[in-house]
């Protein structure tokens, strides 16, 4: 299989002219062959502090470094497994775990942000669960509160959509998705999330912004990977989890580290609640 660091079919990605779902097809078509799973029906991009929900979703099938896919690349951000996934629920289907999100202010381009999605949708997957660790404007949500995203405000001034594609989002964090969230756990809350570009953290100015055009929840992923999953035609649901307050909420300075560690300390309770979320989907 061709490393998205070399020449080949990888490298299309950056080829304007190339069709990215051809390439997403073609990575499809390698996990298949990697892991020996012809399909999977459920997707989850694992985010900052929800990683360790993939050792409580079912059997895992079999594991690879996303570097080995075209189109892929080992995640830059410490807090992701830089790992492919596939694990089989306890009801028979199989869920594909993404350890390897690109991030916009990486600036690898806007399809290699959406390539992990647009894969998932060519693997068969029509549920894309895409999570997050992300800063908290709320003062009642506490760090290892985790949040159903609602809608989002998408600040990043780019979108994976190219030429004349005009793509509904109306309901793109699906309501009914949220509703069987909820009947898990009755007590989630939700929010709409806003992505900046990053990768410094947003200014107090910037989050008073955040909060006056209606926004909760600030990070720097999602937003333009749901896009994506809508073209694709997958249902989506997005879930935040709060590592901290956002900057000016807080008194205190944030740092990455604080990111990680609030992951660490709830990732027992927000992995649980993740699987019994997709057992129930």
């Amino acid at each position: 299989m061709s490393s998205s660091t070399t020449s080949g079919p990888a490298g299309t990605l950056d080829d304007p002219a190339a069709d990215p779902f051809d390439v997403a097809r073609t990575a499809a078509a390698e996990i298949a062959a990697a892991t020996g799973v012809d399909r999977h029906d459920v997707a989850l991009t694992l985010g900052s502090g929800w990683g360790r929900a993939a050792d409580l979703l079912g059997e895992t099938v079999a594991e690879i470094p996303a570097s080995q896919v075209t189109g892929f690349s080992a995640s830059g951000v410490a807090g992701h497994t830089g790992s492919l996934r596939s694990i089989r629920l306890p009801d028979g289907r199989h869920a594909l775990v993404i350890g390897a999100r690109t991030h916009y202010y990486e600036g690898k381009g806007v399809r290699r942000v959406v390539h992990s999605v647009r894969t998932a949708a060519a693997a068969g997957a029509t549920t894309m669960v895409l999570t997050n660790g992300a800063g908290g404007i709320r003062e009642t949500w506490k760090p290892g509160t985790p949040v159903l995203i609602s809608d989002h405000i998408n600040l990043t001034a780019d979108s994976p959509l190219e030429g004349a594609t005009f793509i509904d989002l109306t309901d793109l964090y699906s309501r009914r998705l949220r509703d069987i969230a909820r009947s898990i756990d009755p007590s989630l809350d939700e929010g709409v999330y806003v992505q900046f570009r990053g990768p410094q953290y947003e200014t107090p100015a910037e989050v008073q912004m955040a909060k006056a055009v209606g926004g909760h929840i600030v990070g720097m992923s999602t937003a333009l990977e749901a896009i994506a999953a809508r073209q694709a035609g997958m249902e989506v649901l997005g879930f935040s989890l709060i590592t901290n307050l956002a900057a000016g909420i807080s008194a205190s300075p944030l740092s990455h580290a604080e990111v990680l560690q609030a992951g660490r300390d709830a990732e027992a309770v927000i992995g649980d609640l993740l699987a019994r979320v997709v057992e129930a989907l």
